[in-house]
């Protein structure tokens, strides 16, 4: 369709396509991150661009390597050092890259023709651009904000589920090594205890099931020793990958001899049951995917009936027989009709999606007071039991060891009771630990839980000997 058209249009067109959205930059993003998990990531979260942050990053973990890493120097580690986080930052930055380009409209497309009847040239101009994405793009720039805004919470998640799996994995990696000290300890006991029993069977003091009840102590103990060793290398080895150290810097980590000491007093529940429901990271992201699926579904609803293109025209044609120049402006309208497809199977799709979406959200909401309150049973529970250890079974067993002495020294018992209290002794250390151990697990995980990313803190594969045989 052609008509004669102001030659304004082509110049009201171009602003028009020119008009676009202000972009979503990285370091904003990363900015805002940062104050997000503020608790985790202590601002440090930062995407290296240049020659000179790398070698930042590379002093930073140089500094922090030489000393024993505690908590949250390996959180700082893992922030600068480890190429998956610069991974999950660049990552980031190619999604709001590509959140930016989908609130843009195409480039309008230039046509050009040429072409020659007997003594006429004609030169045909075309300028066209789609009119649906110029009529939708206010609904694509909202669109792209909101794409924006999901890359950046979901960047926040990520390193919060970062954060809190470098915290657990070093508070084992810390409990491994303890456990392994004790359980060196328990086999010298029950090595002492074999050697012996042998030797006084031998002169006929002991029975052939006395000393046999003395060597499957000592058997069960090498055993658990071999596993605590096992425990040691694997949780230091997740460590060294979370941390993303190469080989010389394997080799430099150090870790503390203990974990840390139980705080003075557990979180009050008011402290976690005041957590924003709204602001978490998990109802953030549904609410999200929510508005991103009604306005993706009006955008599409109007692009599944029909699609428009617009153009403005300028032809020119030369008569050489007379050397007359005519000129004709005028614009076209393409429309693409609906014959064969009505859209019906997008809309549908359309329509699931926005209900999916609207239940996933009911469903997160639904569900962080459950996770709150789960998590926090378990934290206090682990604190209480902990703290039970500390108090009352640790300095029982030590005073039982302490009577113990002494009546061996009166000869009131023999060598091998003596043996067996200090086998108990250790075990109950050994537990001790391990409590304080989950202790520090469910914080690290209550922690992830309040701000809306959910971590496991599931019993953990280190052997603590707790179990094990001692009488």
């Amino acid at each position: 369709m052609k008509t004669r058209a102001p030659h304004y249009l082509a110049g009201a067109a171009i602003a028009l396509l020119l008009a676009g959205c202000a972009a979503t930059s990285i370091d904003d993003t990363v900015a805002k991150a940062n104050r997000d998990t503020q608790g985790f990531t202590a601002g440090k979260l930062e995407l290296s661009r240049t020659e000179q942050q790398r070698r930042a990053r590379e002093q930073l973990a140089q500094d922090l390597l030489s000393k024993p890493l505690a908590m949250d120097d390996a959180v700082q580690l893992a922030l600068a050092n480890s190429p998956a986080v610069q991974a999950l930052l660049a990552q980031t930055w190619a999604d709001i890259a590509a959140a930016n380009q989908s609130g843009r409209i195409a480039n309008p497309l230039f046509t050009f023709e040429r072409a020659r009847l007997n003594t006429e040239l004609e030169f045909d101009r075309l300028l066209s651009f789609g009119l649906l994405d110029l009529l939708t793009l206010p609904q694509r720039q909202a669109t792209a904000r909101n794409q924006a805004l999901r890359a950046r919470v979901q960047l926040s998640a990520a390193a919060v589920e970062m954060v809190s799996r470098v915290r657990q994995t070093w508070i084992r990696a810390v409990a491994a090594r303890q456990n392994f000290e004790y359980a060196q300890q328990v086999k010298q006991a029950a090595e002492a205890s074999a050697e012996l029993a042998k030797r006084m069977q031998q002169v006929g003091n002991f029975t052939k099931l006395q000393r046999a009840r003395q060597q499957v102590f000592y058997a069960d103990a090498a055993a658990q020793l071999a596993s605590a060793q096992q425990a040691v290398t694997s949780t230091r080895e997740e460590l060294v990958r979370l941390l993303g150290l190469d080989d010389k810097q394997t080799v430099q980590l150090q870790l503390p001899d203990r974990l840390p000491d139980l705080p003075a007093q557990p979180r009050a529940a008011t402290e976690v049951s005041a957590a924003a429901t709204e602001e978490r990271l998990d109802v953030q992201l549904a609410r999200l995917r929510l508005d991103a699926a009604g306005k993706a579904q009006g955008l599409r609803l109007l692009s599944s009936l029909f699609d428009t293109d617009i153009g403005a025209r300028h032809d020119t044609v030369f008569d050489n027989g007379t050397g007359q120049r005519t000129s004709r402006n005028g614009y076209e309208i393409d429309i693409r009709l609906p014959l064969f497809d009505w859209g019906g199977a997008q809309r549908a799709s359309m329509n699931a999606q926005s209900l999916a979406a609207a239940n996933q959200y009911e469903a997160v909401i639904r569900a962080a007071s459950s996770y709150l309150r789960e998590s926090y049973s378990a934290y206090r529970t682990a604190y209480d039991l902990a703290r039970h250890y500390r108090d009352e079974i640790v300095p029982l067993r030590k005073t039982m060891a302490e009577e113990n002495v002494l009546r061996y020294n009166g000869m009131l018992i023999g060598v091998f009771e003596l043996l067996a209290e200090t086998r108990e002794q250790i075990a109950s250390v050994m537990a001790a630990i391990n409590a304080q151990q989950q202790f520090w697990l469910a914080d690290a995980g209550l922690s992830a839980s309040v701000i809306g990313s959910p971590v496991a803190t599931g019993p953990t594969s280190t052997s603590s000997g707790a179990d094990a045989p001692t009488h």
